[in-house]
């Protein structure tokens, strides 16, 4: 068992912008292949109030928005992004308190490969700032996200192997025992 464990990528998640004793992020991916891909669709922006990390994935743009101070999360605010003359209002989703650009045009154009500079405008309560930042989606990236998630099927493969191979150590295993018994397979 901690064969197979130690096949499994090992992840850790903060809300945004959260901070460990020594300053540093603790949102930030750690290790593992599907994680290596995820930065590359990922972008971290910060002001005096507010600090995000937006991601790109599963079909739309996903912000989650605290305050820089506090690290408290910015719940129900009006949320905007512009990227290359578009404009999209995020919606916010209370169960998950994400914002999320689901507007077609917008992800189609944040999908391509390239660099895409982001202003995400945040208007909470009577504070109001504007972020800024750069999603960069490399030809494979994109085509990871649109495609088949190649690095979570090589994954599954490894651990079915793993699994084979412990079972046939077993059997193997077990019907040496009863030859050497002298006992019939």
């Amino acid at each position: 068992m901690a064969s197979l464990l130690a096949l499994m990528p090992a992840t850790t998640w903060a809300g945004p912008g959260a901070h460990g004793p020594n300053g540093e992020h603790l949102d930030a991916p750690t290790m593992g292949i599907a994680n290596g891909m995820r930065a590359n669709l990922q972008i971290e922006a910060k002001s005096d109030l507010f600090e995000l990390v937006a991601t790109l994935t599963g079909g739309e743009l996903s912000i989650l928005i605290d305050r820089f101070a506090t690290n408290e999360p910015v719940l129900k605010a009006q949320v905007e992004v512009e990227s290359g003359g578009l404009k999209a209002q995020a919606k916010f989703h209370a169960d998950i308190g994400d914002y999320a650009i689901d507007d077609p045009a917008m992800l189609k154009k944040l999908s391509t490969p390239g660099e895409h500079p982001l202003v995400i405008t945040v208007l909470a309560g009577e504070d109001s700032d504007l972020l800024d930042g750069v999603l960069r989606v490399s030809a494979s990236s994109a085509d990871h996200e649109h495609g088949i998630h190649w690095a979570w099927w090589t994954l599954g493969a490894l651990v079915i192997f793993a699994l084979l191979g412990i079972a046939a150590a077993l059997l193997r295993k077990k019907f040496q025992r009863q030859f050497s018994e002298g006992g019939q397979v």
